[in-house]
C-alpha cells in the first residue's frame, strides 16, 4: 500500500470512528439561534465576513489575518475535545488536501479554537498530527478569539456539562476566501466530497 493510498485509508477510518461517537454522544454543534445561514455557492466576495485577528498557531507564532494573503483559504472554528463535527471536518479536508494534489498546496486550512482555556498551542500542536500538516491551528485569549469569531461572523457558546466539564457550541461550516481574503463562500457539512472538491477547485482556479 501506498504512502498515499495508507494516508487516505487512516483519515477516512478517522472520519467514520468520528461519525460514529458523535451519533452515540448525542452532542450537537449549532450555529447561534437565528443566525442568517451563509451562502454555500460562490459569491462575488462582497459579504461582510472575515477581518483582522491577532492569534497564535500551533507551533507557538504569532500569526494575523493578513499573514495569510496571497493564498486562497479555508477556515474553520472549532475545539479540540469536540466529539464529532470537530475531527470528522478536518479528517474531510485532510482528504480533500489529498485528493486535490500539488494544486492542493495553494489552498491554506485554518482551524480557530473556540476553547481557548483548553486549546493551548501545545495541545492544538499534538491535535493536529492526526490531519494534514498542511492544517494551522490558531488559539489566544479569550479576548483575541473573542475578535475572531466576531470578525467572521462565526458563533461560539459554552454549555455546561453535568460532570463539571463544557462543551463548546459552534458555527460548523468552512468558510472559503480569496487571495485577497475577501469572502468567496462555504463548505457545507451536509454536502458531498465531490461538490465540495468542485467548489475549492474554482476557489483556486480564482
Amino acid at each position: 500500500m501506498s504512502p498515499k493510498t495508507l494516508r487516505r485509508t487512516l483519515w477516512g477510518a478517522v472520519v467514520v470512528l468520528c461519525l460514529f461517537v458523535g451519533a452515540t454522544a448525542g452532542v450537537t454543534i449549532m450555529r447561534a439561534s437565528g443566525q442568517a445561514p451563509l451562502p454555500g455557492e460562490a459569491s462575488s466576495g462582497i459579504a461582510n465576513i472575515g477581518g483582522e485577528f491577532s492569534l497564535v498557531d500551533h507551533e507557538g507564532r504569532r500569526r494575523e489575518w493578513r499573514d495569510f494573503r496571497g493564498e486562497p483559504v479555508a477556515l474553520f472554528f472549532g475545539f479540540t475535545n469536540c466529539p464529532d463535527i470537530c475531527p470528522t471536518t478536518l479528517g474531510e479536508l485532510s482528504v480533500l488536501l489529498d485528493d486535490l494534489g500539488p494544486q492542493g498546496d495553494d489552498l491554506q486550512v485554518l482551524l480557530i479554537s473556540g476553547d481557548p482555556e483548553r486549546d493551548t498551542p501545545e495541545r492544538l500542536n499534538e491535535y493536529l498530527k492526526s490531519f494534514d500538516p498542511q492544517i494551522v491551528g490558531l488559539t489566544g485569549t479569550e479576548a483575541e478569539v473573542d475578535e475572531a469569531f466576531s470578525a467572521f461572523k462565526a458563533y461560539r457558546a459554552l454549555v455546561p456539562l453535568e460532570n463539571g466539564e463544557y462543551t463548546v457550541d459552534h458555527s460548523a461550516g468552512v468558510y472559503l476566501f480569496d487571495r485577497d481574503g475577501s469572502f468567496y463562500g462555504t463548505l457545507d457539512i451536509h454536502e458531498s466530497p465531490e461538490v465540495q472538491r468542485q467548489k475549492v477547485e474554482r476557489l483556486l482556479a480564482s
